[in-house]
């Protein structure tokens, strides 16, 4: 007997909306206090973890995006996220100011010290870095 290929299942509709992501900043926060970041940093953080999940959920095909937050022993704050895309992304030239989208590597940039993509087994992984003031 031979193998038939058959079609593969169709994906379940998307939300509309992201997935709720209020247990990753909590843990953002909650790192940050602890650790004596001042509210405007902890609020700057928050911003651009929630840029960085929301494109992962729209553009990264990832139901629910993994993030991973880390104080490292020089206070600097690493947090990533991660998703099911092996494309990377690519910041895009700001020359509309009232342009729907398009702006979020712009806001993440401004509100963090580094940020960058790197590919992964399955996806890629995207991250952000503030360092904690002397």
């Amino acid at each position: 007997m031979r193998a038939r290929n058959l079609p593969e299942p169709p994906l379940p509709p998307r939300s509309p909306e992201p997935p709720d992501w209020s247990a990753a900043r909590e843990e953002l926060r909650e790192a940050m206090t602890l650790a004596g970041w001042p509210p405007d940093a902890v609020q700057d953080a928050d911003l651009a973890l929630c840029e960085l999940y929301v494109n992962a959920w729209k553009h990264g095909g990832s139901p629910a995006p993994v993030v991973v937050v880390v104080v490292l022993a020089d206070r600097t704050l690493r947090v990533s996220v991660s998703d099911d895309s092996p494309e990377l992304p690519e910041e895009r030239p700001c020359s509309d100011p009232y342009e729907l989208s398009g702006r979020g590597l712009h806001l993440v940039r401004s509100l963090t010290h580094r940020f960058g993509a790197a590919p992964r087994k399955a996806g890629k992984c995207i991250w952000f870095e503030l360092d904690a003031a002397a």
